[in-house]
């Protein structure tokens, strides 16, 4: 195996650790907000700088790469891809962030109804965090297009739970400042899979070559 080729595969092990990262830090902000545990939404903010050093990390090390190693066609491809990818990641990291700013906010308060859809967004957009980073080291196949398809679900999701907390905010106004912290936290998960999905399409233009943004995915 050449050094080139070790460098690559560096890359990659780099890019599934960031992603193990902000994976866990997704995990831990919802599991600090169902189960009111403050002292874990501060971890998950005191941990966001590992995320960032990791991302600065890989994007140096990506323009390294192009700069003394000249890659051309796919080994180009995987490299821009990485550096999509690690910009990505980090943004998911600090929405990870964001929510548990919201759960500490609202551990402070009495609960307005037990966490039906937040859960189930979490576990979706954990599933396609885990999964676009599978399909980035295992190459092409169906499963970024797998993924990008459970982006409706979450966006589903959240409709549903807009619409539930708006119930709420209507039969009493006191629920309004609540009400309005749990759609944020909602849609931070939204955007997170936003996120995955935008992986998903780079992962899919390192395979082929072929931009698929905008486009239908069939």
């Amino acid at each position: 195996m050449s050094i080139f080729e070790n460098e690559l595969n560096e890359l990659r092990e780099n890019i599934l650790k960031l992603g193990y990262m902000v994976e866990n830090a997704i995990r831990d902000s919802v599991k600090s907000l169902v189960e009111r545990d403050t002292e874990l939404a501060k971890q998950v903010i005191k941990r966001d700088h590992l995320v960032n050093a990791l991302d600065v990390k890989i994007d140096e090390e990506c323009v390294r790469l192009i700069a003394l190693r000249q890659p051309m066609a796919r080994d180009l491809r995987l490299i821009t891809t990485a550096m999509k990818i690690t910009t990505d990641l980090e943004r998911m990291g600090d929405l990870a962030v964001n929510i548990a700013e919201r759960a500490i906010e609202l551990n402070q308060e009495p609960q307005l109804k037990p966490f039906v859809n937040i859960p189930k967004m979490a576990e979706i957009t954990q599933s396609m965090v885990r999964d676009s980073l599978d399909s980035f080291v295992t190459g092409c196949s169906r499963l970024p297009y797998e993924v990008i398809k459970r982006d409706d679900e979450v966006d589903e999701l959240t409709v549903k739970n807009f619409e539930e907390l708006l119930a709420f905010m209507i039969k009493d106004p006191k629920n309004i400042p609540v009400a309005v912290k749990r759609t944020y936290i909602a849609k931070y998960l939204e955007r997170i899979a936003d996120h995955a999905t935008n992986i998903c399409e780079m992962i899919i233009y390192m395979c082929k070559g072929k931009m698929i943004r905008h486009t239908e995915i069939t």
